[in-house]
């Protein structure tokens, strides 16, 4: 009678399946079509009273969703409605629990208390700093996310929970907070995964770089974006928990990486980086067959390759700007693309890097090429040459993705995986190794653990002298235009604020600093942060000329000698009432 009355519940229980599957996929269907997705636009518009911002993104974005919700839907009646399905399903969750029994979770506290500690002390001035980076001034101002915009959907949805409203404001440094949380917990994995499940202190030192190499310091200073950025970071390292059974690192993989798209796809390197050391190491030391070596790099490949797919055709949304692009090189440009685009992040990461930096990465490079050779089970001239060409790949595959687009990302926060690149490597090194080797990767990493404090440092003094600068030209504009609100008055400026003399300094050895620490109030039609730090950010009541679609001023002020009515040693305005040109001098 209970058997009878448990499948009469399955029974139950597959008929809703099956009528909620084909209600979902009528509506999937539906949205297919043109017709429908402008009638759903344009009832949106109807309910918020208001255009949207970039219909058009919005009305490809579900299209694409569409075609995503029908394969979800096909999937999920897979593994619930058929016995193949559910016995997948109980493999995975066999699997998770026999992978998670394997760890002893106890013994990880310590090693994430001292990261913790690392981390928090790391970014300590420049949480003291308070800097308002770039994006963040328009969230302050309007409170705006959109993250979406740029396909971040776990960054636009976890902020609304993060923050406590739909509406942004300014709760830092908790963001920050959580981002050093998060960031302790992925060096601890990362240890763990690279370091064969072994902890010590002198591994978890060598991490460093993951969090604060010059490139992620550039995350860290983000008011708002810092623990979706950091996230990426853990979702890329996540499934290599389960790296010993087949199918549950598969879907782990799928899942994890597709969160990481979503949430800053600058960390779409890490994941390849670590498959291929891993791989690497097999090899090496001859602990697997070439067989399960082939098997695992197979199934990792195959699982990101199929999550870029997957993320592309029904989730990304095309995304153009002046200054980056989502478009993938073509297929007759690849190559050539691919090798240009290389060739400028070699000269990005040349150009940023101190020489003390170049000289501890070399060292540590050099040290992975004879830990390769010595402890090789192959042959050593062999293992030399694959041990290259892994630190080569290893490079290239730091930059992500961006190496096949048209127009890659080149901005310091989004070459962070050069920072897991150094973190890898030096973490193979001090494992179970020499101590020379392992003082050369704790004097690089000392080196850009104080290079952090003197960030944080650099953004104070910045700050103080922009602000100093801006004050003294608003009060003379207000001098010159006391009821400015009420005139019709276009501002252009010239020329920038130079860099604080603390930068200059920093600068001489660490050229980094400069793509680091913005200057602001320069040319306000080369970045639009510059117009909310000038206009809204300081509440005045002038406004900017707006520009053409060519990204120019319709007229430029400097064809028009204006006459000069004020010259200061700071600046020289030059206005004939309405239209004001400011020649910022340094």
């Amino acid at each position: 009678m209970k058997q009878h009355q448990f499948k009469g519940k399955i029974t139950i229980w597959k008929g809703f399946i099956i009528l909620l599957s084909i209600v979902v996929l009528m509506a999937c269907i539906a949205v297919l079509f043109p017709q429908v997705r402008q009638l759903m636009m344009d009832s949106v518009e109807r309910i918020l009273h208001r255009k949207l911002d970039s219909y058009q993104m919005w009305l490809n974005a579900l299209h694409s969703f569409a075609m995503g919700g029908i394969c979800f839907i096909l999937f999920f009646d897979y593994c619930t409605l058929t016995d193949s399905g559910r016995a997948l399903v109980q493999k995975v969750k066999q699997e998770i629990k026999e992978s998670l029994l394997e760890i002893d979770f106890r013994s990880l506290v310590k090693p994430l208390l001292l990261m913790i500690g690392v981390y928090l002390l790391g970014i300590l001035t420049i949480i003291r700093a308070n800097f308002a980076f770039e994006d963040d001034l328009k969230r302050l101002v309007e409170g705006s996310r959109i993250w979406y915009n740029w396909s971040r959907y776990v960054s636009e949805f976890s902020s609304i929970f993060i923050h406590g409203d739909t509406n942004l404001t300014d709760i830092s440094p908790m963001p920050q907070l959580l981002a050093v949380l998060i960031l302790a917990v992925s060096s601890v994995l990362l240890v763990y995964v690279v370091g064969n499940k072994k902890i010590t202190t002198v591994r978890l030192l060598a991490s460093i770089p993951l969090g604060l190499s010059p490139y992620f310091l550039g995350c860290l200073v983000y008011k708002f974006d810092a623990p979706y950025m950091a996230l990426s970071i853990f979702a890329s390292i996540f499934p290599f928990l389960f790296a010993a059974h087949k199918k549950t690192f598969f879907f782990s993989s799928v899942v994890s990486l597709l969160i990481m798209c979503m949430s800053y796809q600058s960390a779409s390197g890490v994941y390849p980086m670590i498959v291929l050391i891993l791989c690497f190491h097999e090899w090496n030391n001859r602990k697997k067959s070439h067989k399960e070596i082939l098997s695992f790099l197979g199934i990792a490949a195959f699982a990101f390759c199929l999550t870029m797919l997957i993320y592309r055709v029904f989730l990304m949304m095309p995304h153009v700007e002046n200054y980056s692009s989502t478009e993938v090189l073509p297929f007759s440009h690849i190559v050539t693309g691919t090798l240009d685009n290389i060739k400028n992040y070699v000269s990005v990461i040349n150009h940023d890097l101190g020489v003390i930096w170049k000289i501890g990465i070399v060292l540590v490079l050099f040290f992975f090429l004879v830990k390769s050779i010595h402890q090789s089970a192959q042959k050593k001239l062999l293992s030399l040459i694959v041990s290259i060409l892994v630190i080569g790949a290893s490079f290239i595959l730091s930059y992500g993705v961006y190496s096949l687009l048209t127009l890659p990302l080149y901005y310091a926060h989004a070459l962070f995986g050069f920072g897991v690149f150094l973190s890898i490597f030096c973490i193979y090194v001090v494992s179970d190794y020499k101590k020379i080797a392992i003082v050369a990767v704790l004097a690089l990493n000392w080196c850009l653990f104080t290079f952090a404090f003197s960030y944080g440092n650099a953004l104070a003094d910045q700050a103080r002298y922009t602000e100093f600068r801006l004050s003294i030209l608003l009060s003379d504009l207000s001098e010159l235009h006391p009821d400015a609100d009420s005139e019709n008055i276009s501002i252009q400026l010239n020329n920038m604020i130079d860099y604080a003399p603390s930068v200059k300094n920093i600068a001489k050895h660490y050229p980094v600093i400069e793509r680091l620490v913005p200057r602001r109030l320069g040319e306000l039609k080369d970045a639009w942060w510059n117009i909310y730090y000038f206009m809204k950010y300081f509440n005045n009541g002038f406004t900017i000329d707006a520009l053409d679609e060519s990204g120019d001023y319709p007229i430029d002020f400097n064809s028009l000698n204006l006459p000069v009515v004020l010259d200061s040693y700071y600046h020289t305005i030059r206005s004939d009432g309405n239209r004001i040109l400011i020649i910022l001098k340094h």
